[in-house]
């Protein structure tokens, strides 16, 4: 295939060539219509905001600009489906999933799973048969499954109709993605993996192994993570005889936008032909920046880069080094105090922080000034920690992480549900999602029994400067849990 067209953008680039204008949404007409003030800060995001069919293609796509671009994409990483969302990755696993396991027997699913998967479970009803993940009981954070906790899980639950598995996790740590899909495979199941922050994974061969080359059957990316694509921009891929292809897609057409934007699949199109004309030079370039980072950080006293401690037995199988994860307990400080600081002082965001991390995604744009800037930030940041602030977060052991399933997800979340205060609430079924944001990994999931120790730790952690957005008292001075 012909890797240095990119119909989608060819064809936006035509629209405007041709003068073509539309008696149609959107109706600021391509910017004519914005406030200058929005014209003045969005620009030609408005030009290129165009609608979809009966615009850029017409009203019967016969075009095929949106095909055409989405068979360039599987073709450039050896899938056999590429469907593309504007949705993001949200979309993209809760397809997947009814697809796999809509009225079925249930589905393995990761107990670190992102709250999206977790949506999933409460608008698909599908019932969850919990995959342990590998936990660090020293650090406080878990890794994806191991082979031998996927098997385990089949073990218990052999009628399940598939499993999903989240890898790389938030923190760059990988799974065995072909060990667990052998584990699926040879019992005729098919295996999901949201590798939502993996889009790179396919162009370089000094990443961890991208989840369709090590046998999965559906993986789901999201471009704007690690790739150069719009925020909400998403790809799932499918491959082999285990996932019907035509159910996947009319699963997402069930709960995709009729009105999707053109900027968003313009993006991914245009970045899958960057990455195939030059993909493997940008990540070589990145992956040597990020070696040249790793020790530059290393050097400030207090702050340790999390490497090889991550990997091996009941850890990690691989490491996403793209991700620049680093513990500052030593100094005293949280990661969210970290995080604030740096933003307040310095205008730097992090990707992730917690009550010891905070994590520096990398990306094939960053260069030496955008290291130098981190890590001046860094030391600066290090340099006026004196007296941090006493802090005492209720952190969890894994038995306490492992909660009773007792109802549904959906039949908690949409049955008759009431307000109890959050100390009152050890005992009682939880009807909403509690999840920590980022990484955004539920610690609580409806349908589950609360223990005073996951109390506990929402106290302490939310007193920290912990984000806990979902639930419906954003103070967490309540909880909606199961009408009794």
């Amino acid at each position: 295939m012909d890797h240095s067209t990119a119909p989608i953008l060819d064809a936006l680039a035509d629209y405007h060539r041709l003068g073509r204008y539309g008696f149609t949404p959107p109706g600021h007409r391509q910017g004519r219509g914005a406030d200058p003030r929005v014209h003045a800060v969005l620009g030609d995001a408005l030009h290129a905001d165009v609608l979809a069919s009966g615009g850029l293609d017409d009203r019967l796509a016969r075009g095929h600009y949106l095909t055409d671009a989405e068979e360039l994409m599987a073709d450039a990483v050896g899938a056999e489906m590429a469907f593309f969302s504007t949705c993001g990755s949200s979309l993209s696993v809760k397809a997947a999933m009814m697809a796999v396991a809509g009225g079925g027997d249930g589905l393995l699913v990761g107990r670190d799973s992102h709250k999206s998967i977790v949506a999933g479970l409460i608008f698909s009803g599908v019932q969850p048969r919990w995959i342990t993940p590998r936990w660090d009981p020293d650090r406080h954070m878990s890794h994806p499954p191991s082979v031998e906790q996927v098997r385990q899980a089949w073990e218990r639950h052999p009628d399940a109709a598939g499993a999903l598995i989240v890898s790389p996790s938030p923190y760059g740590t990988c799974a065995d993605i072909a060990g667990i899909a052998e584990e699926c495979h040879r019992r005729g199941k098919p295996l999901v993996v949201d590798e939502a922050w993996g889009a790179h994974l396919p162009f370089h061969d000094q990443l961890p192994t991208w989840a369709m080359d090590a046998g999965a059957d559906v993986c789901v990316v999201s471009v704007h993570k690690m790739g150069a694509g719009f925020e909400q921009g998403s790809v799932f891929h499918a491959q082999g005889d285990l996932v019907d292809f035509s159910r996947l897609s009319a699963c997402a057409d069930l709960l995709m936008t009729t009105s999707p934007n053109v900027l968003l699949y313009a993006a991914i199109d245009g970045w899958r032909r960057q990455m195939v004309e030059h993909g493997n030079e940008l990540l070589s370039d990145a992956l040597k920046l990020s070696d040249r980072a790793r020790s530059e950080v290393a050097r400030i006293p207090g702050i340790t880069v999390m490497d090889d401690e991550l990997l091996g037995v009941e850890a990690s199988h691989d490491l996403d080094r793209m991700q620049l994860l680093m513990d500052v307990s030593a100094t005293g400080a949280t990661g969210y105090e970290a995080a604030d600081w740096l933003r307040a002082h310095r205008h730097i965001d992090v990707g992730l922080s917690d009550h010891r991390r905070i994590l520096a995604t990398l990306s094939i744009v960053d260069d030496d000034s955008t290291i130098g800037v981190l890590v001046e930030a860094l030391s600066a940041w290090r340099a006026q920690v004196k007296d941090p602030q006493p802090h005492h977060i209720r952190l969890l052991a894994p038995r306490e992480l492992e909660l009773e399933s007792v109802m549904l997800p959906r039949d908690a979340f949409f049955g008759p549900v009431e307000a109890v205060p959050l100390i009152e609430a050890a005992g009682r079924i939880v009807a909403e999602q509690v999840t920590p944001y980022p990484p955004g990994i539920p610690v609580l999931v409806p349908g589950e029994r609360i223990n005073k120790a996951v109390i506990e730790y929402l106290q302490t952690g939310h007193g920290a400067g912990m984000n806990v957005p979902d639930p419906a008292d954003p103070d967490l001075n309540t909880l909606r849990v199961v009408a009794e």
